[in-house]
């Protein structure tokens, strides 16, 4: 199957992760399926722990990873140093990004020097504080000077953890005035917005944020880039999405680079039952198929 522009690599194995907490061993095998799958090219890197890298190394063997396999690494300012010894370590791992999460009770800028003078291998993400702050604004300054990417939270184990249209919004419209691309990570779970029913939680949904920043590669004033976060009709908004240009799609894949999710299974799933993996019909634009 080949993907569409708007959907290749977009989902980052996260499977060791809440709330999926896959044993590592079957992670890497499910990994290494899916990569040889049909549905390949929706599947970005393998999401792992800094401290676990040792043990992913044993797993990843040539018969499943001819090339090595492709990992994030997601490290705090304490397992950072160590991160570029396991990659030089080991010939089965492949680096593809380092994604830092910052302490919140060390000042952020400090922080986020010491990260630019390790030389880390691969993209750099840094995980950010909640818009509105200054905080987030010296994390947006620092990753623009530096080339880094920025990492966006967007759900979690405790309704605290998902943050409202509001700030998402602001996230992306700030990223992309600034240049930043990002990745989202955590309660992406669907294509589309909706309330979870287990936990009363307000999930996100990639197809919103995907939408949202193409609004705002646009040019769209941040209400309307909200707008696109808020919609909750699976048709209207894979509508909105098969309809965008190619030039449109492939800007907002650029800034929305990918997202972590702890199944690579349920985007599939959502994007097949809202036709979005199809052919293009003579009323499609060519943007999400090209």
């Amino acid at each position: 199957m080949s993907f569409p522009l708007a959907f290749r690599h977009l989902v980052d194995d996260a499977a060791v992760f809440p709330p999926g907490l896959a044993p590592l061993p079957r992670a890497v095998t499910e990994h290494a399926g899916h990569l040889a799958s049909g549905h390949a090219e929706l599947v970005g890197p393998f999401v792992i722990g800094a401290d676990r890298l040792g043990e992913l190394a044993g797993l990843a063997e040539p018969r499943l990873f001819p090339g090595g396999l492709r990992v994030s690494v997601v490290a705090g300012p304490a397992a950072l140093p160590a991160v570029p010894a396991a990659f030089a370590g080991s010939d089965r791992l492949v680096p593809a990004a380092v994604e830092f999460k910052t302490d919140p009770a060390l000042p952020l800028g400090p922080q986020i020097e010491e990260l630019a003078a390790l030389g880390l291998p691969g993209t750099v993400y840094v995980e950010v504080p909640r818009p509105g702050t200054p905080e987030w604004e010296q994390a947006l300054a620092a990753a623009a000077r530096h080339g880094f990417r920025l990492k966006f939270r967007t759900g979690g184990t405790e309704a605290a953890a998902f943050p409202t249209e509001d700030e998402v919004a602001a996230w992306i419209h700030g990223a992309v005035a600034a240049g930043a691309a990002f990745k989202c990570t955590a309660g992406l779970h669907h294509a589309v917005r909706h309330t979870a029913a287990a936990t009363g939680f307000e999930h996100h949904g990639y197809l919103n944020v995907l939408l949202a920043t193409a609004r705002a590669r646009a040019g769209a004033p941040l209400s309307e880039v909200r707008a696109a976060l808020a919609e909750r009709d699976p048709e209207a908004l894979a509508r909105a999405v098969r309809a965008l240009p190619a030039t449109e799609a492939a800007a907002a894949r650029e800034a929305f680079v990918s997202y972590g999710s702890c199944s690579v299974l349920e985007p599939l799933e959502d994007l097949t039952a809202l036709g979005l993996l199809g052919p293009a019909t003579d009323n499609d634009s060519e943007g999400l198929h090209a």
